[in-house]
């Protein structure tokens, strides 16, 4: 198992990435290979070099305020480069936490679309009440969505839960204003009449904004405007809470004999809510493994983006998806042909819109 990593991309580069990789191929038993500037690089490497740990050079990198279609003016960037690797065969995955326009744009121009898929979308995992996690999508590859995009989303989200979070059953939800079929806007109207007619899923029908961390569903579909307004909504709420309790809870000498009693207890509940033991969303619908972490991350959260990235691998997440993804009701939905049972990369100037 080898996994290219963008050493280049997120806030905290090259020095955070490099430290949770390390720490990813020492803790999972993974190869990796640090792609970026090897003069960037260097001060952040132990010597002599872990035997499992390569270096591969790259001559740019794309920042966090370019455009995503940077990528093609900047053909040796570190992202572009990650993403041959895995077109080659020689990494399994790419970690990318840097650009996710950047690293969309660089999946679409090197890795395709799966056969079948119209527009691959992110999907995160969030925590629920239930202690199991909700496959979200989309969280914002895709502004402006159809309802054969949503159609799709929810049959990638299923097979996701199948394969890597064992779920026999997924139970898949529209999310909605209300639980009634007849709510919602135009979108929402068709997407739930497809829904209930798609054979091979669950359809649990619509799931209002309540829903969604109760772990009564296990799968989530919106378009990518929503979706990406809810996950940081869910986000900032876990960091609220997680902060109240740090300034509530020591105030007077009861709170303080409290907190160091409950430290185990209050210790599992920010493992809970804490949405960095997530890792990362995955980009399903490209002919590859691609998990996009936040830009902001840290050495813990570059971890567990590289070990979910190990996850989807071994559980061949991305074989299921070319083999069960071909809708034969919709045939325009597998144009534009390519080698390796990919469909042509998204025109790209819909990404300049902020589109998938």
């Amino acid at each position: 198992m080898r996994i290219a990593v963008d050493a280049m991309g997120g806030d905290y580069a090259p020095a955070e990435i490099v430290k949770g990789a390390l720490l990813a191929q020492q803790q999972l038993q993974v190869e990796i290979a640090l792609v970026g500037r090897l003069e960037a690089l260097e001060p952040f490497l132990p010597r002599p070099l872990p035997p499992k740990v390569a270096l591969v050079p790259a001559e740019e990198e794309v920042g966090m305020a370019e455009e995503p279609l940077a990528v093609r003016r900047k053909p040796k960037a570190s992202i572009n480069i990650c993403m041959q690797q895995v077109r080659a065969g020689q990494a399994d995955a790419v970690v990318a936490a840097g650009n996710t326009g950047a690293a969309m744009a660089a999946a679409y121009l090197h890795l395709g679309r799966l056969a079948g898929i119209d527009r691959p979308a992110i999907a995160a995992l969030l925590p629920t009440l239930k202690g199991k996690p909700v496959l979200l999508l989309d969280v914002g590859a895709n502004v402006d969505c159809r309802p054969r995009f949503l159609e799709q989303f929810a049959r990638m989200g299923s097979l996701y839960c199948q394969c890597v979070l064992g779920i026999e059953k997924p139970r898949v939800g529209l999310l909605n204003i209300g639980e009634e079929p007849n709510k919602g806007n135009d979108l929402a109207l068709a997407t739930h009449q497809r829904l209930a007619q798609l054979p091979g899923i669950h359809f649990a029908g619509n799931a209002e904004g309540r829903d969604v961390l109760t772990g009564d569903f296990d799968v989530v579909v919106c378009d990518g405007f929503v979706g990406n307004a809810l996950l940081k909504f869910a986000e900032s709420v876990g960091q609220v809470i997680t902060q109240v309790l740090r300034e509530e809870l020591p105030r007077g000498w009861r709170g303080k004999l409290g907190c160091w009693l409950l430290q185990p207890n209050l210790q599992q509940v920010k493992r809970r809510m804490d949405y960095v033991e997530y890792g990362g969303a995955l980009l399903l619908g490209v002919n590859g493994i691609c998990v996009i972490t936040h830009g902001s991350s840290k050495a813990p959260m570059v971890y567990h983006a590289i070990r979910l990235a190990k996850e989807a691998a071994e559980q061949k997440v991305l074989q299921r998806l070319q083999a069960e993804m071909v809708d034969p009701r919709e045939p325009e939905a597998s144009t534009e042909q390519r080698p390796g049972n990919a469909s042509g990369p998204l025109p790209l100037g819909s990404l300049e819109r902020g589109e998938g």
